[in-house]
Formats: C-alpha cells, structure tokens, sequence
C-alpha cells in the first residue's frame, strides 16, 4: 500500500522529484566511472608484444619487500609487503647458463632493453611514442622478421621498425642518428622489420605502443652499459612441452634466487614496467576520486531531499493531521527515495560506464596512463553505484523527514504554514561538531609534510567544513541577511523583497547556498593546490642555482659526453650533472637527484641547514629537512636505501638542506645514481663559466638538442613537471566538480520553480513582472556573495594549512584572475538557474494560480 502512495505522488509531482533524480543520477554515474578506473588499477591486464613468442620471460625483481613479525598473545603474526621500484632491475647473465641445461628447455634467449631515442636532423626526439633499443639477438621474441635489407653486423648499422620507417620515411642505406645512453650517435639503416605472428597472436601492427631499434650485439651491450646483466631472458619450450610445464621447470631451475618467472598474461609487466607502475597510481586515482565524490555525492543529495521535503511540508503536515503516524511518513519518504534512487541509480550507472572510458582515454592522452593497461569493465562498479545510490536517497529522505514525522498532528498545519524560528539545537551540534573537525583537520595540514598524505586530507577538509555550512546554512543566512540589510533596502522594491525572503525563509537559501559554497570552495582548491606547490618548488629551484648557464636538452637528456667537453674548455669553473630518479627508503617512496661533486659549491646552493657539502662524494647523501625529520637522521648518520634499480645501498649522511621542493629529499653522487637508472643522461647541466652563450653553444654543436639556456630555466623545468602533474589533478577532480555545477543549477532551478503561487501572490497585491524577477536576482546575487565568501574563505583556510605543511608558509598561491573567473561562472550559473525558472514560473495568471487548489 505505501509503495504504491508513494509511486502516485511520484507521478503527480514530477517536477518536485526531477531534482532528487538528477542529483543521484549524477553521483551514480560518478561513482561508477571512479570505480571503473580503481578496478582497472586492480586488475587490468597489461599485454605483451615483444615477449609475444616467448611463452615464458625471466626477469628481475621489481619490488623491494619488507617483512615484519609480531608477538602477541602468544600468537605470531607475520605480515609481507612490496612497494614497485622506479628504475628497471637487471638480472645476471648467468640466468642464462643455467637455463640452457634444463631439459623442457628449447631456446633461451637473452633480452637487453634501453633508452635509444630517434632524432630528427634538430635534435628533436620522436615523440609518438616511447623508444627502446635492443641487440638484434633478441630479435626472435616477438618474432621480428626483415622485410627490408639485412641484419646489424658493424657497431654503426640499425634495424628500425616498420613503424618508425613509415612514420620517418627511412629506407636501408639512409643515415639515422640515435640518442641512447652515451653521445648522440649515427647509424647506417641497413634493414627494416616487422613484427610476425606468434602464437596466434601479434600480426603487422602487433607493435603499437613503442619503437625498437635493433643493433649489433657488441653495440647494444655497450649502451645498455649494464655489463654482466640482462634485462630479461626469454624461454621457448623444447618440442612437447606445453607452456605450464616449462613455467615449473624454469621456476624449479631457479629456485633460491630471486629471478622472477613470468607466463601468460604476466608478462605483459615484465615488459611495460610504467604499465605495472601505472596500476597503483589508477588505485590511487580512483580511490581517492570514488571516496570524495561520495561524500560530496552524499551532500548534495542530502541538500535535494531536504529541499523536496520543504517545497512538500503542507502536504506532509496535512498527512499528520488527518493521522498518519511519524512512521508512515517516514516509510512512505523512503519509498519514494528508493523508487526515485533505483531509476536514477540504474540510469546513472549505465552512464557511467562511457563517462569512464573518457576519463581512462583523457588520462592515456596525458601520459598519466599508458595505453598498454587495458581498461575493465564489470558488473561491479555499477551495482556499488546503484546500490551508494539507493542507500544514499533512502538515508537522505529518512534524514529530511525526521522533522515533520515527529511533531504533534495538532501542530502539523500550523507548523507548516511558517518557517521554524531555527534549526533543532541536534543540526546546530552537528554543525558545529563539523565545523570543529574541519578546522582540526586543516590545523593537521599544517603538520604533514608529504604531497601523498596532506593531498587526501585537503579534499577531505573542504567537503567537511562545506557540510557545516550546510547543516548551520538557516542562521548564517539569517546573520547574512541582518549585514545585508542596509544595501538591500536601498536598492529598491525587489531589494526588500529579496532581503524579507533572506530573513524569512532562511532554509529555504540555505540549500541554494550550500553547493554553490562546495562549488567554489572544492574548485579553488583543486586550482590553486598544485601552484601553491608549484611556486614554492620553483622559487626554491632557482634560488639555488649559482651557475651562470644551464644546458638542457629537446631529446631525452643531455649526454655526459657533453658535460666532460665542457669540464675540458678554458673558462669553463665547473660542470654539474643532475640526473633524477626515486629511491626507497623501506617501503617509502623518496624523489632523488644524482649530482657531480666536484665544484658543487661553486653550481649549487641547496641552503644547507646542518652538516657541510664542502667532501660530498660516492658514498654521501645528503636530505630535505622533511626527510631528515621523517628518517630521525642527521649529519654523521647512516642511511639505508634502495636505489631506482632496487640496488642496495648504505650512505653516510653528511649535510641537511631545506630545498627540499625544489631539489628532492635525497641528493647523492651523480655517478652512483646514473649505474642505476634507466636513463642515465642528466635532466639539466649547471655550468660555472665567464664564456657567452653563443660560445658554449659552438662548443656543443655537434650535440644535437642542447640547449644553452639561463639559470631560470631550472625554474621553468621544475614548472612543467609540477603543470604535468596538476593536469592529471584537474581531470582527476573535474567531473566531481561539473557534477557539483549540476547541483548548484539544479537546487537553485527547485527552489524557484515550487514559488508560483508566491510569485501569483506578489503579483496580486501590485508587484511587477519585472519587480519579481529583480527580486529573484538580487536574491541570487545575495546568495552568490554569501557563497564566494564562505567557498573562498574555506579554500583559504585549507590552502593556508597546505601551505604551512608544505612548504613552511602560510602563504598560499591565489590568482586573482582565476578566482574571479571562478566566481563568475558560479554567479552565471546562478542567475541563469534562477531567471529561466522563473520566468517560466511567471506565465500562468496570478488569479488562476492563487485560486488553483493545492
């Protein structure tokens, strides 16, 4: 009987549930186009394309592990955990030999990859996509098979890809310079290869997501520069031998070393390490997107249900009147939700599937996410959607009716006809419960000291402090409208219009208020997080520069060739390669420089804060304030880490520093740190000279794509890396905040459009068209001011705690421009949510309208 009530006023109110309906649409489909990227991160399958004839890859461990044993209560708890490593590990040839007298064992084949990029005559790299460089051995993996000219033999010859051949119109006999490890060097192209069929797999465009490049054997050991080591070897079975049973064998003949054995679909990750790396960042992208657009989901359909519940309150007073009991009302609310939340739910989720997609291919477009991780779709993200959805509108309605179910039937009407004087003392406790835990959390902001931790917390903090608002929104609207009093009186008839409606329907503005303050709060600090970041890394970066010029390079680095002729030119003090990586300390992930000792001082000035730099060298590293206070060391300690290649180390700390953005948390010898990256050639070279620009530059001509440029330029790189990451930001956050545009349309649209008999009535009693519709935007504008104060203040506040943990500064990077262009679009938004409707609601007659029945 009450599910078909409430499916009769959902029929006969239509318009009263469309809001609810596009809100948990919305969220439905946020929440499942989140949840698609998580499980993608969680079980997306990465393919293979070299290893396409290899039913088996050996490789070397990519993790570094951490085992850790607990006693308690008699009981022993043992707990394992792996972190990925940022660099390729390599593995020791001798893998080989032992393969080759296995029995189940047909062909084994030894694998060497490396940085080998392609250049165009300018220097420029070929950026469609990455490129690897292999010894023409290794040939047979996939299988590549010549279909023009003939293999490498000398040191100079190449074998270039079909691909890259089409793409750069290169035929055999054509010259070709390549930038790999070493100085930039000219290869004859002496044949063309296409990737063959394997398996019933690969075919002619089997290769689409990189380069190869194939050389002599001699010539790719050498730029590999990885003597003794391989990257990976690949197994082929004996005749007979099926894929399972040479898996077991390979991993028997392996057993006691930590080589790592790969089959089937695993080896897709052998393969494309920033594929395997990729995963854990789509985790952590759809978790955090998935966790913040519910709580802002949970809002904002709170916020639409609340309303619904106002604009109906006559009908419902009237329920309890003619005595329905707080228990029908409530059951018939949640009826209605769950009816209103499964349609929503279903639609949204559907929808939410394509809206994945585009986010999967924007992140593939932006680097963020390699195209080799293939993207799934299941069932479960959409049925979480549609059941976070159903539970949400069902929580909402019950929240949104718990005052009307519980007054007395005799007071229903009466209640009804007038807006309560102010919120239950149960909303003002639980505003200000809220508000407390808001600035709790933005005073914890001010302690943490790492992006990974104090970003999900920031996020956290605006929703929060939003949902104050919310939930106190009728007395800060009634204080708003007491200050603006004055102003409002003087502009006129719709003035004192708008000012009487502040003041008396303060709940009513209060849910129009609270997603425009979510609005322009959550979208403040999604745009101004990352240049808060940003100015302090680059300030810090360019502060510590001493060098007169800084050489980059167009291509993939600059080659230490390049910086050992400088050391060698006269006027030239000192040279200073920096080349990046990321190292772990235990399971903690650290950004970390390589750096030329000799002549440091004289290039580079890091604030050193303790200790000294004055004997930097092989077996020294040197830390940020924060990871200093993080590992509880100081100068004269001992530090163990893993390098980039999962290498490792113990180094002597010998000095502490406090540019820390601006140059990483760990900084050590260039020459230990270049053995252990896959691209040894340094992101910029400092260089200490009284020699012009023009002259170092004819000193490097024959180094295609460095560049001799100022100091700044270390500035602008550390800019660039920070934009790069601020873009995935802003895709990350941008449905969640187009989603909290919806509601700001679709609260304001509802709470005009239930006001036509308001409206009739003004009209009646000598109001003009035109007088009500300035009433409606002076009411919105009010709003709207309301709103950029409260939105901005809250961005401020968490941005000003960001700040202070961040970078040790309460000094948050606001631009103006981009603020008020935020605001506008909010009012835009606003207005045009708050003229259609009404305008829409001004056509019937008003005597029509006051004498309708309701």
């Amino acid at each position: 009987m009450m599910l078909r009530y409430a499916l009769q006023t959902i029929r006969d109110r239509k318009g009263g549930f469309l809001g609810a309906f596009v809100a948990l649409m919305c969220a439905a489909a946020l929440i499942t186009a989140c949840g698609t990227l998580l499980e993608t991160g969680l079980r997306g399958t990465i393919r293979t394309e070299r290893y396409a004839a290899a039913p088996v890859i050996v490789s070397a461990d990519q993790n570094v592990h951490k085992t850790t044993v607990k006693h308690k209560k008699g009981k022993t708890k043992v707990k394992h955990k792996a972190k990925p490593i940022a660099e390729r590990a390599w593995l020791p040839d001798d893998v080989t030999q032992r393969l080759k007298g296995v029995p189940e064992v047909g062909k084994v084949v030894p694998e060497l990859t490396f940085l080998a990029e392609p250049l165009t005559p300018d220097g420029a790299r070929d950026a469609s996509r990455p490129a690897y460089g292999h010894a023409w051995t290794s040939a047979a993996l996939t299988p590549f098979r010549l279909v023009d000219g003939r293999a490498p033999r000398a040191d100079t010859d190449l074998v270039v890809d079909r691909g890259l051949a089409d793409r750069a119109g290169l035929k055999p006999g054509d010259r070709l310079t390549v930038q790999s490890t070493r100085a930039p060097r000219a290869y004859r192209v002496t044949g063309i290869a296409t990737p063959g069929q394997a398996n019933g797999s690969g075919g002619d465009d089997a290769l689409a997501h990189q380069t190869a490049l194939f050389f002599s054997a001699q010539e790719a050991q050498r730029l590999a520069a990885h003597p003794g080591k391989v990257t990976a070897v690949g197994v082929v079975p004996a005749k007979g031998i099926a894929a399972d049973q040479l898996k077991a064998a390979v991993k028997k003949a392996l057993s006691g070393t930590t080589a790592q054995v790969s089959a089937g679909g695993d080896r897709g990750p052998v393969e494309f390490l920033d594929a395997a790396g990729a995963r854990v960042r789509l985790v952590s992208i759809g978790g955090a997107m998935g966790g913040t657009s519910l709580l802002v989901a949970v809002l904002v359909v709170v916020g639409t249900f609340t309303l619904s519940v106002q604009q109906r309150h006559r009908e419902l007073a009237l329920l309890r009147a003619i005595a329905a009991s707080p228990k029908q009302i409530r059951r018939l609310l949640g009826r209605e939700a769950l009816v209103v939340g499964a349609a929503g739910g279903v639609l949204g989720a559907l929808a939410g599937i394509p809206l994945g997609g585009l986010l999967y291919d924007e992140f593939v477009s932006r680097g963020a996410v390699p195209a080799t991780l293939d993207r799934v779709v299941s069932p479960f993200p959409p049925l979480v959607a549609v059941a976070a959805t159903l539970l949400g509108a069902w929580a909402a309605a019950r929240l949104s009716a718990r005052r009307i179910a519980r007054i007395r039937p005799g007071e229903a009407l009466a209640e009804a006809r007038v807006e309560p004087a102010r919120p239950s003392w149960v909303r003002i406790g639980a505003g200000l419960v809220l508000l407390a835990g808001g600035i709790v959390l933005v005073a914890v902001l001010g302690i943490l000291r790492t992006e990974a931790a104090s970003t999900p917390v920031t996020f956290l903090a605006v929703v929060v402090l939003a949902t104050s608002v919310a939930l106190l929104g009728p007395l800060i609207v009634k204080a708003a409208a007491a200050l603006l009093s004055g102003p409002l009186r003087l502009s006129g008839p719709g003035g004192r219009l708008a000012h009487a409606n502040l003041r008396g329907n303060a709940a009513r503005m209060a849910a129009a208020v609270t997603p425009l303050v979510l609005l322009i709060g959550m979208t403040c600090t999604v745009l101004f997080v990352q240049p808060t970041l940003d100015a302090a890394a680059t300030a810090q970066a360019r502060d510590g520069v001493r060098a007169d010029w800084v050489l980059t390079a167009r291509g993939p680095g600059v080659p230490g060739q390049a910086a050992g002729q400088l050391r060698t030119a006269a006027g030239v003090d000192a040279v200073t390669e920096v080349v990046r990586t990321t190292v772990r300390v235990g399971l903690d992930k650290y950004p970390a420089q390589g750096v030329t000792p000799a002549g440091l001082g004289r290039t580079w000035d890091p604030d050193v804060t303790a200790g000294s730099l004055t004997s930097f060298g092989a077996g020294d590293v040197a830390l940020s304030e924060v990871a200093a206070d993080r590992l509880h060391l100081k100068p004269g300690s001992s530090l163990k880490l893993t390098l980039g290649d999962g290498t490792p180390t113990a180094l002597k700390v010998t000095a502490v520093y406090a540019r820390g953005l601006g140059f990483g948390d760990l900084t050590m010898a260039h020459e230990l740190v270049a053995r252990h990256v896959d691209n040894p050639l340094a992101a910029t070279v400092l260089v200490k000279t009284d020699r012009t620009k023009d002259q170092l530059a004819a000193a490097l001509a024959k180094f295609p794509g460095v560049r001799v440029q100022s100091p700044d330029a270390v500035g602008t790189l550390q800019a660039e890396r920070g934009q790069a990451n601020a873009e995935v930001n802003h895709v990350a956050m941008g449905l969640i905040l187009a989603f909290t545009a919806i509601a700001v349309v679709n609260t304001f649209a509802m709470s005009v459009s239930e006001r036509v008999r308001e409206f009739a009535l003004l009209r009646l009693v000598g109001a003009t068209r035109r007088q009500v519709l300035r009433m409606l935007r002076t009411e919105a504008l009010a709003v709207l001011l309301l709103a950029t104060v409260l939105g901005s203040g809250i961005a401020l506040a968490v941005l000003t705690g960001f700040s202070v943990g961040m970078t040790g500064t309460a000094a948050p990077t606001v631009l103006p421009l981009v603020l008020v262009t935020v605001v506008a679009l909010a009012g835009l938004l606003a207005l045009a949510a708050t003229a259609l409707p009404g305008r829409a609601a001004l056509k019937p007659r008003p005597v029509t309208v006051a004498t309708a029945r309701e």
